[in-house]
C-alpha cells in the first residue's frame, strides 16, 4: 500500500514540475540579455559622467551641408544606402545601389516597413543637436566623419514618420514610442556623445539617466 501511494505520489510531482520547467526555461534565456543590458547600462553612466555639462551654442550657421551626407562608399553605394542594406532584410538594389525592395523594421515605433520610401535612415544624435554640442567648433572632415560614421552607432533605419516626429530634438524633447528600446537609445547616444566629446545640457543628462533606468 505504502508503495503504491510513493508511485502515486512521484507520478504527480512529475506531472507538476514539467509544465514549471517549461515556463522557466524562457525566463532562463533572457537572464544573459538582461545583465548585458545592465552592464550596458553601468558603462553608459560612467560615460556620460566623464561628458561636460554646459549650455547650448547657437545654431546661428548650421546648414546640413556643413556636415556633407551622404559619403560615397564601396562601388556606387552612398553611406545611406549602406545602412538600408544592413539593416534590412531581403534587400534588393538597382544599378546605381538604391534599394528598391525589402523589409524594415523601426525600433523607435515597432513598424515593419516594406518599402523604402517608408523608411528614413536616422541620425541617433541630429546634426543639428550635434551642432549645438560643440560639432560647431570641428572642422569640416570631423563633420563629415560624424555624418557618416557607421562603426558608433550614430546611424539607425527607422520608419519616416518617426524620424519626422523627432526631427533635432534631443532626449528631454523626444523618446521613442517604444519605451523597451529607450535603454539601447540611450546608451547608443551616449556612446555617439562621448566617442565625439560632445557635450550635454542638465535636462539632456537627466532624460538619459531617466532612460538608463529601463535597462
Amino acid at each position: 500500500m505504502i508503495s503504491s501511494r510513493r508511485a502515486t505520489l512521484v507520478a504527480v510531482l512529475t506531472l507538476t514540475l514539467v509544465p514549471v520547467t517549461a515556463l522557466t526555461a524562457p525566463q532562463a534565456l533572457a537572464e544573459p540579455r538582461k545583465r548585458s543590458q545592465v552592464a550596458g547600462a553601468a558603462l553608459s553612466r560612467h560615460m556620460l559622467a566623464q561628458l561636460r555639462v554646459a549650455r547650448p551654442l547657437s545654431i546661428r550657421g548650421y546648414d546640413r551641408g556643413r556636415f556633407q551626407p551622404w559619403e560615397r562608399r564601396a562601388g556606387r553605394c552612398d553611406t545611406r544606402e549602406t545602412v538600408l542594406a544592413r539593416d534590412g532584410r531581403h534587400v534588393r538594389r538597382d544599378a546605381a545601389c538604391r534599394p528598391v525592395k525589402g523589409l524594415w523594421y523601426s525600433p523607435y515605433d515597432g513598424k515593419r516597413l516594406r518599402s523604402e520610401k517608408q523608411a528614413d535612415v536616422d541620425h541617433v544624435v541630429p546634426l543639428a543637436y550635434a551642432w549645438r554640442s560643440g560639432a560647431k567648433r570641428w572642422s569640416q572632415a570631423k563633420r563629415r566623419a560624424f555624418a557618416n560614421d557607421l562603426t558608433r552607432p550614430e546611424l539607425l533605419t527607422v520608419s519616416h514618420s518617426a524620424n519626422i516626429a523627432k526631427g533635432g530634438r534631443g532626449p528631454q524633447g523626444w523618446r521613442p514610442q517604444r519605451r523597451a528600446y529607450w535603454c539601447r537609445y540611450a546608451t547608443s547616444w551616449i556612446t555617439v556623445k562621448h566617442h565625439y566629446r560632445l557635450f550635454v545640457t542638465r535636462k539632456e543628462k537627466a532624460a538619459l539617466l531617466n532612460m538608463l533606468r529601463t535597462c
